[in-house]
Formats: structure tokens, C-alpha cells, sequence
């Protein structure tokens, strides 16, 4: 013979459910937890801008090199028909 299944019986068995539920913990981190990662996230984001000015400094650098003209010393003059030559800037 099969037992029958009140409302009363559900009714226990949900609230067996919910009391296990209840007792279940969620993920509790320590302070420890948001300390490190705070610590992290500014070390990373300090390097970040240590970089990225450094970076900055040289491309400056390398723009005042380029934007610089080039000379050229050829010694002395001499009587030499190489330098008498028009597309030579004197």
C-alpha cells in the first residue's frame, strides 16, 4: 500500500530545506583579503604611470634628437674641387 503525501508533510520537508539553507555560509573574506588586493591594484596601477612617463620622457627625447640638424665635420678645407661643387653648403 503507498503512503499518502499531505500538505503537512510538504510542508515539513520545505521547511527542512529552508533551515538548511539558511545554514549554509557564504564566502566571508577577511580584511586581509581586500588589503592585499588594494595593494595590488595600486602597485599595478603606480607602475602603470611610472611606464608610461618614462615612455613619455623618451619619445620626447627622441623627437628633440631627430628634430635636431645634422652637421657634419669635414676637417679643413682644401683647394678640392669636391667641395667647389653647388650642392655643397658652405
Amino acid at each position: 500500500m503507498t503512503k499518502l503525501v499531505t500538505n503537512r508533510d510538504l510542508y515539513e520537508e520545505i521547511q527542512v530545506l529552508k533551515k538548511d539553507k539558511l545554514k549554509m555560509k557564504h564566502q566571508v573574506k577577511s580584511r586581509w583579503y581586500y588589503i592585499f588586493w588594494g595593494t595590488a591594484t595600486v602597485a599595478v596601477v603606480g607602475g602603470q604611470i611610472f611606464v608610461g612617463t618614462g615612455f613619455r620622457r623618451m619619445a620626447e627625447s627622441l623627437d628633440n634628437v631627430l628634430d635636431a640638424p645634422i652637421i657634419l665635420d669635414m676637417g679643413p678645407r682644401m683647394h678640392n674641387p669636391m667641395f667647389d661643387h653647388p650642392m655643397i653648403i658652405k
